[in-house]
């Protein structure tokens, strides 16, 4: 399955921290960030909850870059 979301955050080397962050959380099969259009396309395993997932790729996120914002 895959899902788009919007993000907020300031410049591409941190949009770039968060695609790498959030292509190595488990449940996550592929992710990439669009920063000129601030969004985040997320393919996730098979059988896994992408709000359970989400809430993990946004807890990495904000600790590689702590004023980004995932909406869910």
């Amino acid at each position: 399955m895959k899902k788009s979301y919007k993000i907020d955050v300031d410049c591409a080397n941190c949009a770039n921290k968060m695609e790498a962050v959030a292509k190595h959380t488990a449940g996550v099969k592929d992710a990439s960030v669009n920063f000129m259009m601030l969004k985040m396309n997320v393919e996730f395993e098979e059988g896994k909850n992408p709000k359970e997932v989400m809430q993990e790729v946004r807890k990495n996120c904000k600790k590689v870059e702590d004023d980004c914002e995932v909406y869910i």
